[in-house]
């Protein structure tokens, strides 16, 4: 990764670096937990707001050293560094320390996007279209931003940060980023272009260029005025006992019109016997790391690779599916139902951490379905007792509607659908073991089921 520093930015950084190792790894959004940042080094800086004056804004992409990875393979940053003499107390959770020495001594630096002022000052910098220093602030063409709209940042925010400006746009900041296309731009850019209204279109867009490579930093979009995501409205009605099929039912559409756009907006593929091996070869890699880190497992690893051997053997029977663009990581929270009913589908930059030219390769259409009917079995076994009658309710409600729409029923190539919720199932489990152990029974109950193939 090139690096775009001005003279002052080391010294700048080398007065952060005490600050941000206590503060970055407490932050939600922060890939690296659990091994200690060891030190920082700049990729590029830029000085939105002087911090001679009451308030500065410094952006920052800084890369975080943490064993054993070698430097150079370092995770990369975005930060939005406000500077005060001193922080009024509604800005409290923002602060990341007081500065001692360095060119910012004695003052407080914070993160910015927690203050109106500077997340306004991004809206009028898309606004104006400006280009400040490495920064590139562009705009759809024919796509307008009034002025005077209020900043607030969304606290519940999880891999990336938000903040909405009034109840009419809200900006999504990527706050861990990588050189290249990022699917969460090129396909919602890709679907409006198509006419696809079950996403948000891009109204415009933060990035960068440094060594001749792409960063794409922020993406502004409509925001949907009383949606609510899927996941709170999923636990809203199950804590009610209310049926939630007609929505599954609504929601299976929706994911059949945005994968019907893609095929029609983007390349798609065939995967044949060839292709099929490498991506049963992956499961299968995945599946021996998850049982060698989570022993529960190990039970069921034989029949866990059977659902793969299955899809192997067919596919050397000659079968074959179309791959396309998909979510690449769908799943309750990731949709939104408007007041009126309407569903719509959101991030797509896909899991963070796998590489983005492994995010943006055609994959199968069942691998966003399994993803989706994982979840609705997570929301399931949220309620106590568990509600597994409402997930398999859910699931089948599900399928059916994506049918309507394509008319092809996912349940109807079980072994296709069998390997990759087998395959999404087992990814849960070495994710509930490391990060939330309470949560391992639900996919261990996933596996219990998968581990044999339904008879029927």
């Amino acid at each position: 990764m090139a690096e775009t520093v001005s003279p002052s930015t080391p010294a700048l950084l080398a007065s952060l670096d005490p600050l941000l190792r206590e503060w970055l790894p407490r932050q939600r959004w922060f890939a690296g937990k659990g091994s200690p940042v060891t030190g920082f080094s700049p990729v590029a800086e830029t000085e939105l707001l002087p911090s001679d004056g009451r308030l500065g804004l410094h952006h920052l992409l800084v890369r975080a050293h943490q064993p054993p990875a070698p430097a150079e393979a370092g995770d990369c940053y975005q930060l939005l560094i406000g500077v005060r003499e001193a922080l009024p107390p509604r800005l409290a959770p923002a602060l990341i320390g007081h500065l001692t020495d360095g060119p910012l001594a004695g003052h407080t630096v914070y993160d910015a996007l927690y203050d109106p002022r500077p997340a306004e000052l991004l809206l009028e910098a898309l606004r104006s279209r400006a280009r400040i220093g490495d920064l590139r602030f562009e705009r759809e063409p024919g796509r307008e931003i009034r002025e005077g709209l209020v900043a607030r940042l969304l606290t519940a925010e999880q891999s990336n940060s938000s903040v909405v400006y009034g109840d009419t746009f809200i900006l999504k900041l990527l706050r861990r980023v990588m050189p290249g296309v990022n699917p969460d731009l090129e396909i919602p850019l890709a679907l409006a272009r198509e006419g696809c209204a079950r996403v948000p279109a891009p109204t415009a867009w933060l990035r960068a260029e440094l060594g001749g490579e792409p960063y794409v930093l922020g993406v502004l979009q409509p925001f949907v005025r009383g949606a609510t995501d899927g996941w709170e409205l999923a636990l809203r009605e199950l804590a009610k006992g209310e049926d939630f099929t007609a929505e599954a039912r609504a929601l299976g559409r929706a994911t059949a019109e945005v994968h019907t756009a893609l095929a029609r907006a983007l390349p798609t593929a065939t995967l044949g016997h060839r292709q099929l091996e490498s991506q049963v070869a992956g499961m299968t890699e995945r599946l021996a790391a998850a049982v060698q880190a989570v022993p529960a497992l190990r039970p069921y690893e034989d029949g866990l690779r059977s659902a793969y051997t299955a899809l192997a053997d067919l596919a050397a029977e000659g079968r074959t599916w179309t791959a396309q663009r998909v979510h690449g990581d769908l799943h309750l929270g990731q949709c939104l139902r408007a007041p009126s009913g309407q569903w719509s589908l959101i991030d797509f930059e896909g899991e963070p951490a796998r590489p983005l030219a492994e995010r943006r390769m055609p994959q199968p259409p069942v691998r966003d379905i399994a993803g989706m009917l994982r979840s609705f079995d997570y929301a399931a076994h949220s309620v106590t007792p568990p509600a597994p009658g409402w997930a398999r309710g859910c699931r089948a409600a599900y399928c059916a509607g994506y049918a309507e729409i394509t008319g092809a029923d996912p349940r109807t190539d079980p072994v296709l659908l069998r390997a990759y919720e087998t395959d999404k199932a087992v990814y849960e489990v070495v994710y509930e073991a490391r990060h939330r152990p309470d949560w391992l029974p639900v996919p261990l109950s996933a596996v219990h089921r998968l581990a044999t193939p339904d008879p029927t």
